[in-house]
């Protein structure tokens, strides 16, 4: 059976995913809700029509194609009526500015793998490979590690984006396939967690922990977002757990541990567009910017601990 599921994008030539250059594949789901997210078309699992109002020439050839009444304009107003809208995807091939965009696409695992030999040949001189996000790769976990089986096969390295937010089982299987994790700790307060990602964080440290137990490269990753967790002490309390689970792994396999890192990433606002056209409220609109003066001064708040720290 090929295993399938819901792609929101597949991002060649990228350098931001881990080592190399790199395919990043985008898996469209998400188990939290974290208010700052910068791919908020990742987080419904199902596809979607965005709609970039601002990209609009009120040529009328969507009215025509929607046979579900979805789209109306009036005086060069353009209203998206998405309670109307099926997500048939009609409408959207015969808009000329590229004003509608349907995001999410039902693929197989074998399609994608397809995408990503294209650049086989890149991977192996960059030292780059695939790397799986999302939303949540492992909400997809059949499906990943489908994926993650074929790239071992041809020798190209893997690397998993994730919450932690699932279950241990999921990680575990993909772990033999996998080559690097990184993962986000948002915040060690479970009831501050909740209230910035709708869910608590109890599950997420768990898996920490053990994935800690195991001698795969981890990246624990602090996204650092004002209000949220940008004070030195809640840096220097994840620093801390970090800390712990590196010298735990260093205790159990010595001088053969695989590295343990911890790397700070500053909150942007890049996504704005794609939550209007999403018709999304953007709760992180109104944060103050970090200074990059202030990300020095956090991430030597960071490095003041025994962590490997990765700039």
């Amino acid at each position: 059976m090929t295993e399938s599921a819901v792609i929101f994008n597949i991002q060649r030539f990228s350098i931001h995913d881990g080592p190399g250059i790199r395919t990043t594949v985008f898996l469209k789901g998400c188990s939290l809700n974290c208010f700052w997210c910068h791919n908020p078309e990742g987080i419904h699992t199902k596809p979607e029509v965005l709609f970039y109002s601002d990209r609009c020439i009120y040529c009328g050839e969507c009215l025509s194609k929607c046979e579900h009444s979805a789209h109306t304009i009036n005086n060069n107003t353009h209203e998206y009526n998405r309670d109307l809208c099926v997500v048939c995807g009609d409408c959207i091939q015969f808009c000329y500015s590229d004003a509608l965009e349907l995001t999410g696409k039902t693929i197989t695992a074998e399609d994608v793998f397809e995408e990503i030999l294209k650049d086989k040949d890149y991977y192996a001189s960059s030292g780059g490979g695939v790397t799986l996000s999302g939303g949540e790769p492992m909400l997809h976990s059949a499906f990943s590690i489908s994926i993650l089986k074929k790239c071992k096969a041809e020798n190209i390295h893997t690397a998993i984006e994730t919450s932690g937010n699932c279950r241990w089982s999921q990680i575990e299987e993909a772990l033999p396939y996998t080559d690097l994790i990184m993962m986000d700790i948002k915040h060690l307060d479970t009831d501050k967690h909740k209230s910035a990602t709708g869910v608590h964080n109890g599950l997420i440290l768990e898996n920490a922990e053990r994935i800690s137990e195991v001698n795969i490269p981890v990246i624990f990753r602090i996204p650092v977002i004002p209000t949220v967790n940008d004070a030195e002490e809640e840096i220097a309390a994840i620093s801390g757990f970090v800390s712990g689970l590196q010298q735990k792994r260093k205790n159990k396999f010595g001088k053969d541990s695989a590295f343990l890192r911890l790397q700070l990433l500053k909150f942007h606002r890049l996504a704005g567009d794609k939550y209007r056209a999403a018709d999304m409220q953007n709760r992180a609109a109104e944060l103050p910017d970090i200074t990059k003066e202030r990300m020095s001064e956090l991430k030597k708040c960071a490095a003041s601990f025994d962590i490997d720290f990765k700039e």
